[in-house]
C-alpha cells in the first residue's frame, strides 16, 4: 500500500456512514490508517468499516475523538451535512487538532495517481461507476470513490493496485476546486444547490474555475448535448489549450454550436431503447480509436438517451487513463449497474418497482423519460410475441419524495412539469435532510401544480396499499428521492403481493 502522508495517520471522521465518509474511510484502512469515526445512527455502512478495524461510536459527543490510541492526527468533516457545532469539530478545534475537509484528504490520497473525475450536476455516480467497471475490465484496478455503491462489488470505494484513481468531483460546496485531476468529464451543467451558491451564475462558475485546477497536459470532456456543458468547452477552450490542456466533446452535437473550437470525438449516431437499457452506435475520432474500427456499439445496461451518453462520457474518460477502447465497451456492455439508479427492487404480478436517488427537476424528467422508454419497448415485444390486443401497454407510476424545503420552493414548477412525464403521480411529504421545516411548503407545493392525476400522500405508511391499488400488469412503479423513499420500495411489493384478486384498477378507472 502507498504510505499515507503523517497527517492521516490517525483520523477521526464526523458523520463517518454517510456514501462520501464512508468511502474515504475505506481507502484510508486499506493504506494502512488508523480510524474513527462517529454517526447518528448506525447503517451497513459502518458494520462494513467495523470489520476492517475502524473503531465507530454512534451519537456525536467530544469523547468520539479518543477513540484512538494518542488520538487523531485530523478530524475530517463535510461541511454540507455536518455543522460547525458539532461537539468533535469544537473539542478538535480546542485540541488544535486540525480539521480538514472531505475533499481535501481524498485530493492527498489521489496524489501520485493518474486521476479521472467525473463532474456535473446530474449523471455523476452512474458515469463513475461505470467507468471504474470499465477500467476493471480492462485489468487496471483502479482506485476508486464512489457516491453510491457498485452493484459489482457492493461497495462505494476500493484502494486498488494500479495507478489510476476515478471519483466523482462534487461541486454542492464548491469543494471540488481541492483536485488536481489529468482527465475531467463534465456530463452537464444546471441550476442546483443554490441554498449553497445563491445564483445561477455562482453555481456554473465554480466549474469554470474547476478547469482551470485540470494539470497541465491534461483533458476535459464535455457534453455536447447539453448547453450548460457545451458552453463550458466553448468559454474554456481556447485558455486551456494555451496550457496544454485539450478539450473535448461527446453525443450528438445538439449543442455544438456553442463549443465550435472543441471537436466531437465521439459521435453518437443512433440510440434504441431496449427493455433492460440501450443500444447506441458511436463513431469515434481516431485519437480515440487508433486502430480499431472507428464505429461501434456501445451497449449500456440502464436505460435512457441520457445513460448512453453517460457511458460515451465515461468510455473516453478510460480511455484517456490507458484503457483499450474494445476492453472499455465490453465493461461498459457488462455494467450491473449503481444502488439507486434504476434499480429494480422486485417485480410481483408483472409490475415492477423500481428506486431512483433522482431528485433534481432534470434527474426525475430522465428517469421517468427512461421508464417510458422501458413501458414501450416492452409493449412492442408484447405485441411481437402475442399479437395485437393482448393487453394494454403498461403505465408509469411516480412515487416521489421532495429532497429538502428549500429546493423544493426553488424548482415547484419545475419538478411539477417533470413529474407531468408520469400516468399517475403519489407527492410524499419533504424529507427535509438538514434544513427545518418552512411553513407552507409540503409535498403538496408540488401536488397542486400537476397536470396528470396526482396526490398529496402525507402519511408514508399509507402509500404502499395506495399505488398497489392503481398498479396494473406491464406498469412500472418508481419511487424516486434521496431520502427515505427508497425503503417504500419493498412495501409495496409486498402490498402488491398481498391484492385479493380482482382488486388491480381497470383501464380508464379515475385516480380518485
Amino acid at each position: 500500500a502507498r504510505e499515507l502522508p503523517p497527517e492521516l495517520a490517525r483520523v477521526h471522521m464526523v458523520g463517518i456512514g454517510g456514501a462520501g465518509m464512508s468511502g474515504l474511510a475505506r481507502i484510508l484502512l486499506a493504506r494502512g490508517g488508523q480510524v474513527s469515526g462517529s454517526d447518528a445512527k448506525n447503517s451497513r455502512a459502518i458494520l462494513g468499516l467495523r470489520t476492517r478495524g475502524a473503531r465507530v461510536q454512534i451519537g456525536h459527543d467530544q469523547s468520539a475523538l479518543d477513540q484512538l490510541p494518542g488520538g487523531p492526527t485530523a478530524v475530517v468533516t463535510t461541511y454540507a451535512a455536518i455543522p460547525k457545532t458539532n461537539p468533535e469539530l469544537v473539542a478538535a478545534r480546542s485540541r488544535g487538532i486540525p480539521v480538514l475537509l472531505r475533499p481535501v484528504v481524498l485530493a492527498e490520497l489521489m496524489a501520485g495517481f493518474r486521476t479521472l473525475l467525473i463532474a456535473g450536476t446530474h449523471g455523476k455516480t452512474s458515469t463513475t461507476s461505470m467507468s471504474v467497471v470499465a477500467l476493471q475490465h480492462c485489468g487496471l484496478d483502479p482506485s476508486f470513490a464512489v457516491g453510491g455503491e457498485l452493484n459489482e462489488s457492493g461497495t462505494n470505494a476500493h484502494h486498488g493496485t494500479g495507478d489510476v484513481f476515478v471519483a466523482e468531483a462534487d461541486e454542492s460546496d464548491g469543494s471540488l476546486l481541492e483536485y488536481r485531476p489529468d482527465v475531467v468529464v463534465v456530463t452537464n451543467i444546471e441550476a442546483d444547490h443554490l441554498d449553497h451558491f445563491g445564483t445561477r451564475e455562482a453555481y456554473v462558475e465554480i466549474f469554470d474555475r474547476f478547469t482551470e485546477c485540470i494539470a497541465d497536459g491534461g483533458t476535459l470532456i464535455v457534453c455536447l448535448d447539453d448547453p450548460g456543458a457545451a458552453a463550458l468547452g466553448g468559454r474554456c477552450a481556447r485558455t486551456l489549450r494555451a496550457r496544454g490542456v485539450e478539450v473535448v466533446g461527446y453525443g450528438e452535437g445538439t449543442y455544438a454550436e456553442s463549443a465550435a473550437e472543441v471537436p466531437n470525438v465521439a459521435v453518437l449516431e443512433e440510440y434504441t431503447p431496449r427493455v433492460s437499457g440501450g443500444a447506441a452506435r458511436v463513431r469515434f475520432a481516431e485519437t480515440i480509436a487508433g486502430d480499431e474500427r472507428r464505429t461501434l456499439p456501445l451497449s449500456v445496461t440502464l436505460p435512457g438517451k441520457h445513460m448512453a451518453l453517460n457511458g460515451i462520457g465515461a468510455v473516453l474518460g478510460c480511455v484517456l487513463v490507458g484503457g483499450g477502447l474494445g476492453a472499455v465497451l465490453a465493461g461498459i456492455a457488462a455494467f450491473g449497474g449503481v444502488h439507486r439508479r434504476f434499480e429494480v427492487r422486485g417485480i410481483v404480478d408483472d409490475v415492477a418497482v423500481v428506486d431512483d436517488y433522482a431528485h433534481h427537476p432534470t434527474e426525475v424528467r430522465a428517469v421517468l423519460t427512461a421508464a417510458r422508454d422501458v413501458v414501450a419497448a416492452a409493449a412492442e415485444a408484447a405485441a411481437r410475441d402475442r399479437g395485437p390486443g393482448a393487453r394494454p401497454p403498461g403505465r408509469v407510476l411516480a412515487v416521489f419524495q421532495p429532497h429538502l424545503y428549500s429546493r423544493t420552493v426553488d424548482f415547484a414548477h419545475e419538478f411539477a412539469a417533470a413529474l407531468d412525464l408520469a400516468d399517475e403521480v403519489f407527492v410524499a411529504d419533504v424529507y427535509g435532510a438538514r434544513e427545518a421545516p418552512q411553513p407552507g411548503v409540503s409535498g403538496a407545493t408540488i401536488s397542486d401544480l400537476l397536470s396528470v392525476p396526482g396526490r398529496f400522500v402525507a402519511d408514508l405508511s399509507a402509500l404502499p396499499e395506495l399505488v398497489a391499488q392503481r398498479a396494473r400488469p406491464g406498469d412500472i412503479v418508481l419511487t424516486i428521492g434521496a431520502g427515505d423513499i427508497t425503503m417504500q420500495g419493498p412495501e409495496i411489493l409486498a402490498a402488491l403481493a398481498d391484492r385479493p384478486d380482482g382488486s388491480r384498477t381497470q383501464v380508464g378507472e379515475p385516480a380518485g
